[in-house]
This record gives structure tokens, C-alpha cells and sequence, in this order.
């Protein structure tokens, strides 16, 4: 990358790199966005890494991305790729459907041996949890499988692979605005229809955003935090805001965000606030003029990789 990355998005993809590093060097901490299908593109493989290592120090995810990284997990061996995924007739489509295999672009997760495995064991912890009276995150329900064993015999990679687990071993927060819009969201969905859960057994969108407050103005007051947006939607959109909702809302003071980088394909010019360049961030008191700034327009299954193997000297 130094020797070959030096003009237009190649030099801006270095930059934004080394800028990241310059951040932990200061004693920063790093939060990380996950939007896209970023776990069945199999990133735990170098964020569990990085998370090791102290390079990453929160996550906010999308709930597909936080369960779809356990689904690899136990369920690797029966993934099944479609490297001819664009001839797909729609009756090889319905085929698939009808066969349990869902599809994210060339890659099939299979529900049989993913989704339905997982789902049977969190839908007995979250009937346990309303017989109890708990409130818990999405991602601490998943920590409580693992830390039963009650995934471990189905384990079909490395562990050490699986960035949920690296989470959970480094215990870094996780926040996962949105979970209804999800496999399992939808499954506890149902299952409050059905009346065997209580609504209140996974913890709500506003207690997230408390928890994300909380978080930041502990940890901002003691250490310049960044914030690495892997896609758009949700999973970025809802953290970034804390710091105007502390500022503007609360009325209380809280530091920017003291470094901005997303790897993005969106375009700008639609209104689209995940393609918008970092600079509008700056009218609605998410940055300063000062806080380094970078969009790197691109595909993140291959930049995500390569930034991480920079900074952990791959």
C-alpha cells in the first residue's frame, strides 16, 4: 500500500488508514459501524483481530450483521456459493427459497442448519427472560449461548474467526439499533404475537441510544473516540448522532467525534444521507472543522480487509 497506493482513492484509502492509526497511537479509542452483509463476507476473520488487539473498542451493527456472524459460525459447511449468480432464472430463485437456502448475492445461508438452530435456543432464552422479568440486548443473549456451550458443538470454523465471540472475550459494547429488521428480530416479532414473549425481553431502540450516551460521555471524557463506518444505514446513522443528541438536546458538552472514515457506494447527489460527504456532518454538530475526514468510495469487502491488515501488520 505504501509503495503503490499513492494517487486518487488508492492514496485517500492509505490516508484515511494511516489517520486511523494515528488516532490509537494518541490513545484513542475506534468505533465501528457494520451496515451491508459484512459477516457472511466472512470479516470476523481480521475484525476478531482487531478487536483482539485493541483496535476497535465499541461496535454498532445491524442485527443481520450480529447474527449472521454466529450463522457462519455453526453453519459454515453449508454455505453454498453461486459464483453465477447473475443467471439466476427467478425459478432458480423460488428453487432455493423452497430448498432453505436464502441468498446474499453469491452466497446461500442455509436456514435449516443457521437460522432454525440459533433461533430454537435465543427463543428459549427470551421466554426465560419474561418469566424472569429481564431486559437485555440483542448481542447478550448470543454471549449467554456461547458462554453455556450451547452453541459449541455445532462450531464449523475457528472460533478465534467470529468477531461476535472476540466481543465477548474483549468484552467491547455492542449496539444493534433496528433488531426487528432482522431474522431473529422477525422471530421475536412472532413469537410477541404469539403471546410467549414480552416485548420488553429485548432491549428497545431509545435504551440503546441511553446506553450508547452513557458509553460516549464516560469514555470521550478521557480519550479522543473515531468512528469507522463500514456502509450506511442504520447501523451509522444511529450512533453518529449521539454527540448533537448530548450537545443539542441534553444541553450537556461532549468532544466530537475526533475521526471520520466510511467506506461507501452511495451516491451523494440523491438525498441520500449515508452517501453524504463528511463535511454536511459538520452543520449538524457530529464533527468539527478539525476532525480528519475521509470517504473511501469503493467495495468494503475488499477495503475493510485491506485497512485491517495494515493496522494489524499483515
Amino acid at each position: 500500500m505504501e509503495e503503490h497506493f499513492l494517487h486518487f482513492n488508492a492514496a485517500n484509502l492509505l490516508d484515511a488508514t494511516q489517520s486511523y492509526q494515528a488516532l490509537l497511537d494518541r490513545q484513542g479509542y475506534m468505533f465501528m459501524t457494520l451496515a451491508g452483509a459484512m459477516s457472511t463476507a466472512e470479516l470476523g476473520k481480521s475484525l476478531s483481530e482487531m478487536i483482539r488487539q485493541g483496535k476497535v473498542q465499541a461496535i454498532c451493527c445491524t442485527g443481520a450483521n450480529l447474527e449472521e456472524d454466529i450463522f457462519n459460525l455453526v453453519a459454515h459447511d453449508h454455505y453454498r456459493r453461486l459464483p453465477g449468480y447473475r443467471d439466476l432464472t427467478p425459478e432458480q430463485e423460488m428453487e432455493m427459497c423452497e430448498q432453505g437456502l436464502n441468498r446474499v448475492t453469491d452466497t446461500c445461508i442455509p436456514e435449516k442448519e443457521a437460522m432454525r438452530r440459533v433461533e430454537r435456543l435465543l427463543l428459549e432464552q427470551w421466554m426465560e427472560a419474561t418469566e424472569e422479568g429481564h431486559t437485555r440486548a440483542p448481542h447478550e443473549y448470543l454471549w449467554r449461548l456461547v458462554d453455556e456451550g450451547k452453541l459449541q458443538a455445532h462450531y464449523q470454523i475457528d472460533p478465534r474467526d467470529s468477531w461476535v465471540l472476540a466481543a465477548r472475550e474483549a468484552a467491547i459494547p455492542i449496539f444493534t439499533p433496528g433488531f426487528e429488521d432482522s431474522t431473529c428480530g422477525n422471530l421475536a416479532t412472532a413469537a410477541t404475537l404469539r403471546g410467549q414473549i414480552e416485548s420488553r425481553v429485548l432491549e428497545s431502540g431509545l435504551d440503546c441510544m441511553k446506553r450508547l450516551v452513557g458509553w460516549y460521555l464516560e469514555e470521550a471524557t478521557a480519550r479522543p473516540i473515531g468512528f469507522f463506518q463500514i456502509g450506511g444505514g442504520i447501523a451509522g446513522d444511529f450512533p453518529i448522532c449521539v454527540v448533537p443528541l448530548i450537545n443539542q438536546d441534553l444541553k450537556l458538552k461532549a468532544p466530537f467525534w475526533s475521526y471520520f472514515c466510511q467506506i461507501s457506494d452511495s451516491t451523494t447527489s440523491y438525498g441520500s444521507y449515508s452517501g453524504a460527504v463528511p463535511n454536511e456532518k459538520i452543520t449538524w454538530g457530529k464533527l468539527g472543522v478539525d476532525t480528519p475526514r475521509f470517504v473511501i468510495e469503493s467495495d468494503a469487502s475488499l477495503v475493510a480487509p485491506l485497512m485491517f491488515a495494515y493496522l494489524l501488520g499483515w
